[in-house]
């Protein structure tokens, strides 16, 4: 039988569930009082705020209104849950208090929409009841009833509430209508057949209003409290809100700013918009996730699992406020408890990414503007000529005949063809881009993408049932729908026609959010409930039609509104696919667009930034945001896309870019030349060192790949993700890690020799020399002349190197050094994935070799878990030991005496090993 914990007047009038037994609805239910009460500091907070708004109303003469009633006198400010978050409007008293909310002017507001709101709710709100719950195999079901009507159209009285303790570290709570249907996002999820034993988290319920109360079992910490404002359930207005345990927030993407997300009234707004990134616009994905740092070191994260317009308003309570325009309010909460834990937990919801291929991991080169293939070829040729390595080489829209997909400039670009195959030759590839928007204007029969798309109605609709038009880069165009499976195949057919004549590697998928060159469409967007919604989130352009498609426009699956944001997803889906077929090996798949699982068939880049300082710091909280979002295969346009860079920018911004998961260098047309060939011999050379210390580090950086497609694993990493515990690392985005082991500490101002850099407590290797440098977790001040990028290697790691040759193909044939970062106790831990670097499902289909390596009491020990035929290829050259506090007396190879280096900064070299990498071998130090 169940019980219920009995609550005071101060508490969430709650439901506690217990393990066993169905759950019976309480025959009495209090009432909820403000969750506040109860704190002395915030009731201090309270009357505070009081009796600073009777001072205000007596020195402004009354200029501040009527005073308010005490019920909403009591509410803080940093405690006010807008009421009326419609912008370009001016609240007034009596719009607000038609909603039945509180009005109090604030003047840290000044009439404008950040601040401390002037309409928000009042404690006593009407909201929904709790009416019943009861008990299912997997969790509970209830049903919420809302007695008043709220102040949108179309209120949903009865709600449906789902809870299922899917595992012991992720909860799922979802609330839907009742009676009828709604559309939900076409997105697999795991479904559970078990009930967790023993979850990390308790759930109790506010019977009246409802709200959810989670906390953490170990720590008691509350990680959600939606008792905080009313629960609103439209048919296109859906909100909900809820406490923090902390003001460290990261995620909600895809925005421009500082990794650390500020909680000073901050609303960021998820639809998919084609515009260069900047500062508190919604840019091209949407990714409603969020992780949360709490006191201690513990984190969680918070998935809303919802394609609609959105936005999220931030709160310094702290809190946070969700609201949607359609679809269901879906939660899954993760209860990690380490950050990397969480991302973890999440990917397991939303898939894992795809393994790319060995040469995704190369540099890239690119430009808008290269005017000819033979002009392509010339910048190849030139990095060849300086042996910088290029594993990619990409054209823009140029190389099309014109700017329309699946045609190739017959004048310009005729060597094209030649350009791929030398390119193959030199174990190099071929990228291009698509665009979504399909011309139109050609005439019937002379373009078959067009022609073929329209007899199978694989466009989007306008309302009428005639293909939307737009404008895009070859004039107007029609917009594919990859909500359809057919359109899926048509995309294939294009690709196998394109294929034949120019045999690419992979494929730039840009322009997907999508983007119109008009606002909606050539005849605009009709009136209705789609186009004209009762409320618009803080979209830039103020409606939902600006620079995309009407939201009124049919698809397959759904109308335009509902999946506006899973546009860029289904086509990567359908791209990826349609590489598979064509090539049969991994897909390499780039995409402007994004949204959750989309790291299972691309990668994506930051956009069209600018050549400057600013964006180039922007880019580490860019690339870390979609390690988050299980998008490990990120980066931004080295150098910057638009605007012009200068030697020493582009010098410092190839050293970063290097170390970005996807390497690119990319700029706009009519702007100078920004590859590494462009500069002079010191800022080349500069740019070519980098570079081969990429390549070097490839097979460390594979492996790390590997490690996030088998399990979900950043690969660029926060530092707070390795030390949760030092609160001094939760706000640092200047500097990031790959995996756990290598710090990069990248120069982000102009005309500086040092850089400052947190090193955290212990041990680290500068990458390089070997030398050490002992931090107690501090701010260290870095030697960074403009030829040097500084690298350090965390105590305890072992990371397998190689000779770096001008390809990954190259690379891969030459012989492995392992650098071994011996810890305090000198022990340390490593470990190494090798496969061909192409094929499909290695791993699944045991075509890979795994080898482990460990140092303890002196021994480093290589042990092959698994072998194929691929590691008989490559040797073992080199062993590099950093932190040998002695000089050893000699050093056997599996008892063999071996020569060997040691130098004064405590570095042990064993070179000349020849050991094949699928042998396991001991090496000891005495």
């Amino acid at each position: 039988m169940k019980s219920y914990q009995k609550l005071t007047t101060t508490q969430p009038a709650a439901c506690r569930l217990e393990e066993e037994g169905a759950a019976p609805v309480p025959s009495g239910r209090g009432k909820l009082a403000p969750w506040w009460v109860g704190s002395g500091l915030l009731v201090a907070a309270v009357l505070l705020s009081t009796i600073t708004v009777w001072v205000l109303r007596q020195v402004s003469g009354g200029w501040l209104g009527p005073t308010p009633p005490p019920k909403c006198l009591l509410v803080p400010e940093s405690h006010r849950f807008d009421c009326y978050p419609e912008r370009r409007v001016v609240v007034t008293q009596e719009l607000c208090e038609s909603r039945g909310c509180c009005f109090i002017q604030s003047p840290s507001r000044a009439g404008g929409k950040q601040g401390v709101p002037w309409c928000f709710y009042p404690p006593d709100f009407p909201s929904y009841t709790l009416e019943s719950l009861n008990q299912t195999a997997l969790g509970m079901v209830g049903l919420l009833v809302r007695r008043q009507k709220a102040y949108y159209p179309r209120d949903i009285e009865k709600l449906r509430l789902d809870v299922e303790f899917e595992a012991d570290t992720r909860l799922h709570i979802k609330i839907t209508d009742a009676a009828n249907p709604r559309y939900e996002v076409p997105l697999n999820v795991p479904r559970v057949m078990k009930r967790a034993e023993n979850p990390m988290y308790s759930l109790n319920f506010s019977w009246d209003p409802f709200g959810v109360l989670l906390q953490r079992k170990a720590t008691g910490t509350v990680l959600l409290n939606t008792t905080v404002a009313p629960l609103i359930f439209a048919d296109q207005f859906l909100q909900i809100s809820t406490s923090l345990p902390s003001r460290f927030l990261y995620g909600l993407g895809e925005h421009r700013g500082s990794l650390l997300h500020s909680l000073d009234w901050n609303t960021l707004t998820l639809w998919a918009r084609d515009v260069s990134p900047t500062e508190s616009f919604n840019l091209y994905g949407a990714h409603p996730f969020y992780l949360l740092m709490e006191e201690g070191g513990d984190a969680h994260g918070v998935f809303l699992l919802n394609s609609n317009a959105m936005e999220v308003a931030l709160q310094p309570a702290p809190g946070l406020t969700w609201r949607t325009i359609g679809g269901v309010l879906d939660f899954y909460i993760f209860l990690g408890p380490d950050p990397n834990m969480v991302i973890q937990q999440y990917q397991q919801v939303i898939g894992f990414p795809a393994m790319p291929p060995l040469w995704a991991l190369g540099f890239h080169l690119c430009r808008w503007g290269y005017g000819s293939s033979n002009d392509t070829w010339q910048t190849v040729r030139a990095m060849r000529n300086y042996q910088i390595p290029q594993d990619a080489q990409w054209n823009d829209i140029d190389y099309m005949d014109g700017y329309r997909d699946f045609t190739l400039d017959s004048q310009k670009f005729a060597s094209l063809p030649s350009l791929v195959e030398d390119l193959h030759k030199h174990g190099q590839h071929y990228v291009m881009i698509l665009d979504p928007g399909i011309s139109s204007t050609s005439p019937h029969g002379s373009y078959w993408p067009f022609d073929e798309g329209l007899r199978r109605g694989l466009f989007l609709n306008t309302t009428q049932g005639q293909p939307l038009i737009g404008q895009v880069w070859p004039g107007f165009t029609a917009f594919a729908d990859f909500s359809n499976p057919d359109t899926h195949q048509w995309w294939l057919e294009n690709l196998q026609h394109f294929y034949a004549h120019v045999p690419f590697d992979g494929l730039w998928i840009d322009m997907n959010e999508p983007s119109n060159f008009m606002d909606g469409s050539e005849d605009g967007c009709p009136p209705g409930e789609f186009d004209s919604p009762p409320y618009t989130p803080a979209v830039l352009g103020d409606s939902l039609s600006a620079k995309t498609v009407c939201a009124s426009a049919k698809q397959k699956v759904s109308v335009h509104y509902n999946l506006h944001n899973l546009y860029g997803l289904m086509e990567a889906k359908a791209t990826a696919s349609a590489l598979i077929k064509i090539r049969g090996k991994r897909p390499f798949v780039i995409s402007r667009s994004t949204f959750p699982s989309q790291g299972r068939y691309s990668g994506h880049w930051l956009g069209d930034n600018r050549s400057q300082w600013k964006d180039m710091y922007y880019s580490i909280p860019g690339l870390l945001s979609f390690s988050l979002f299980g998008i490990p295969l990120v980066g931004a346009d080295i150098c910057g896309f638009s605007g012009s860079t200068s030697e020493e920018l582009c010098t410092r911004w190839m050293q970063l870019g290097a170390f970005y998961p996807f390497a690119r260098n990319h700029n706009t047309h009519h702007e100078k030349a920004q590859d590494p060939t462009a500069f002079g011999p010191a800022a080349r050379t500069a740019m070519k060192d980098v570079l081969l210390t990429r390549y070097s580090l490839l097979p460390f950086l594979y492996t790390l790949f590997h490690r996030a497609h088998l399990q979900g694993d950043t690969v660029a990493r926060p530092l707070f993700f390795e030390f949760p515990w030092d609160v001094a690392t939760w706000e640092l985005d200047r500097q990031f890690l790959w995996g756990r082991s290598l710090l990069v500490t990248p120069v982000l101002e102009p005309g500086v020799d040092s850089v400052a850099g947190y090193v955290p407590q212990g041990t680290w290797y500068d990458f390089y020399t070997g030398s050490s440098v002992n931090s107690s977790g501090e701010m260290l001040k870095m030697s960074a002349p403009l030829e040097h990028l500084n690298l350090h290697i965390r105590e305890g790691s072992i990371l397998p190197t190689q000779k770096p040759g001008t390809t990954t193909e190259l690379t891969r044939g030459n012989p492995l050094r392992l650098i071994v970062a011996l810890s305090s106790h000198a022990t340390a831990w490593g470990d190494l994935f090798w496969d061909d670097g192409k094929s499909l499902d290695t791993f699944e289909k045991g075509n890979y070799s795994y080898v482990v390596f460990n140092v303890t009491q002196n021994i480093f020990t290589s042990t092959v878990l698994h072998a194929s035929p691929e590691a008989t290829k490559v040797t073992v050259g080199t062993l590099s030991i950093f932190g040998v506090q002695k000089p050893p007396s000699k050093v056997l190879l599996n008892g063999q005496e071996k020569p060997f280096s040691y130098l004064d900064n405590q570095v042990l070299t064993v070179s000349d090993l020849g050991i094949i990498l699928s042998q396991g071998f001991s090496l000891q130090w005495l």
